[in-house]
Formats: C-alpha cells, sequence, structure tokens
C-alpha cells in the first residue's frame, strides 16, 4: 500500500426490522450497529425527528463529531510544528442542517468553538492562526462541500486571555 493512500472499512448492520421489515415507514426501526474490528461496537439510528432513538448515536452527530475530532487533531498537530505548548482542548461544535421540500437535506455551515488553554501568554496570537491552519491540513474539513467557521478562544495557563494592546 502506498504511504499516500490510507484504506478505511467498516460494517454497518441494520438492526431494526421487527418482524416486518419496511412495510411501512413507522414499522421498522432505524437502530443499527456500527462495527469496527477491535473497537467497541457504536449503537447508531436516526435523529429522533426521522422516527429514531435518541439514546443512540446519529450520523448528523457523528459528521459533526468527526469535524471537531478532525480539527482539534490537526491543530495539535499543528501546535507542535509551531512549538506552541497546548495545555487543555475544549470545543462546543454545532451545525445548521436544512431539509428541502423533496426530503432531501445537507449541512449548510458548521461552526467549531474551540477553547484552548496555552503555556506561554507569547503564543494566543499565534494559536489564534493556527486554527486557519489546521483547518487547511483536516481531512475531514477538506471533504466537506460547506463552511466550518472557527470560532475559537485561546487563554493562557492562569486562564485568562491577554490584554489586547492598542
Amino acid at each position: 500500500m502506498a504511504l499516500d493512500q490510507h484504506h478505511y472499512s467498516l460494517t454497518v448492520r441494520w438492526t431494526g426490522n421487527r418482524g416486518s421489515g419496511t412495510s411501512s415507514y413507522r414499522e421498522y426501526s432505524r437502530d443499527h450497529d456500527v462495527e469496527i474490528p477491535g473497537l467497541p461496537v457504536l449503537k447508531g439510528s436516526a435523529d429522533p425527528t426521522f422516527h429514531g432513538d435518541r439514546s443512540r448515536y446519529n450520523p448528523e452527530q457523528l459528521l459533526l463529531t468527526a469535524l471537531a475530532q478532525c480539527h482539534m487533531l490537526s491543530f495539535l498537530h499543528v501546535a507542535v510544528r509551531h512549538r506552541v505548548v497546548v495545555l487543555s482542548y475544549e470545543d462546543h461544535a454545532s451545525g445548521l442542517m436544512r431539509l428541502n421540500r423533496d426530503g432531501s437535506g445537507q449541512f449548510e455551515t458548521v461552526t467549531l468553538r474551540p477553547h484552548v488553554t496555552v503555556a506561554d501568554p507569547v503564543h494566543v496570537a499565534l494559536a489564534e492562526q493556527m486554527h486557519r491552519e489546521a483547518n487547511a491540513v483536516c481531512f475531514i474539513a477538506r471533504s466537506v462541500n460547506f463552511p466550518v467557521v472557527h470560532v475559537p478562544v485561546t487563554t493562557t495557563a492562569e486562564g485568562e486571555p491577554p490584554a489586547q494592546s492598542g
């Protein structure tokens, strides 16, 4: 396998046949399992709006999760390259999905709100800029056809944003 190619595989198994299959829209469960060898089974369903089980993960949540995770991992990678010591990272991500009259839909935007704590106050401005660089190298953000907006907050180890000059 070439070093520039990475293949991923998994099994999605529908577990929602209540006995009559998809005989009608309300007769089947949207429950399914996502199976990846060596990992715990991920219990999935549809969003509750679409008759899913709210105690299971839905694809829309997982897309948002993938974007937030990818950005965080890309940001941490960029931080090492810039020699910026990140002490903590927490993101409160949200996404807007629109439904169309024909029953289709799509995400229109995702907003990531990473709160990053850096060790050195000198790196606060650089850390804010590093989000753009992280977005540019994030595999998932590069693969979607809608904007991924970043509203970062960077603090120092003391917990306070540094005073703004000017």
